[in-house]
């Protein structure tokens, strides 16, 4: 759908709603007592969570807080902002390494790991395209605190950034593999080992490995060492440690 994706709603009303006191529901014109819009996107949230954004709608959301679809618009505009308060709300909830006196490897690795969590935790933020981000505090905050793992490097601000994005886009990338991984196990009924197996008989006799010799050599070898196709947790650690090099190097060339 159009608007399955971040800033996609109406800005001002979502900037407003992002940046609200802290504790302050929002409107209470509907009729049950209590509910506010932190209330919404907690509930929300946790719909996501359990089903993924194609189990979240406004309906949906409605029916798990005892209320009518109609009373949550008197909270939240629509999907599209509210997609964005929970967005910037599991910002604002995740745990952050306190890193400031370790080495900057460290802080780097705790950063891509705790985006790995966050995806761990919230599945569908690793699927949400965010290429305009909620200019929330929780994103704010999570911005501000993952640059200091590149601060004091001789990087000058542009590249702080650029050094950031990349690696937090190879975190996603492995987290939605992951998911693809987990989605095809479920679809299946079988393992990727157990689906490769069932179909190797088919394989053999279609394939020629003296046509491919060396896919069928590495294939073969990356086959045998991750009992399947792709194993997330070798490529998480293969892909973060290639960065810490390539940051290395450009490191060095700074201080030069």
């Amino acid at each position: 759908m159009a608007n399955e994706r971040s800033g996609a709603g109406d800005p001002a009303r979502t900037l407003e709603l992002l940046w609200r006191e802290p504790g302050q529901g929002g409107s209470r014109r509907g009729p049950k007592q209590g509910l506010t819009v932190d209330a919404v996107v907690q509930a929300a949230i946790e719909l996501a969570d359990s089903g993924g954004l194609d189990a979240l709608t406004m309906r949906s959301v409605a029916q798990r807080l005892g209320v009518t679809p109609m009373t949550l618009y008197t909270y939240v505009p629509g999907k599209a902002e509210l997609l964005d308060l929970m967005l910037d709300a599991v910002y604002l909830q995740m745990p952050r390494t306190d890193h400031t006196a370790a080495p900057w490897p460290t802080r780097v690795k705790a950063v891509a790991r705790e985006n790995r969590d966050l995806y761990g935790r919230h599945p569908w933020v690793a699927t949400l395209p965010t290429t305009r981000p909620p200019l929330g505090p929780g994103l704010m905050a999570k911005y501000e605190h993952e640059l200091a793992a590149f601060d004091g490097l001789g990087l000058d601000d542009v590249e702080m950034d650029a050094a950031l994005t990349f690696l937090l886009g190879f975190v996603q990338s492995v987290a939605r593999a992951d998911l693809d991984t987990q989605a095809a196990a479920r679809d299946s009924a079988m393992s990727d080992e157990q689906w490769w197996a069932a179909n190797a008989p088919l394989l053999a006799k279609v394939f020629d490995p003296a046509r491919f010799p060396l896919a069928a050599r590495v294939g073969s070898a990356a086959g045998a060492a991750h009992q399947s196709v792709y194993n997330p947790e070798h490529a998480f650690n293969f892909g973060l440690q290639r960065i810490l090099d390539g940051l290395a190097h450009l490191i060095v060339s700074r201080s030069r």
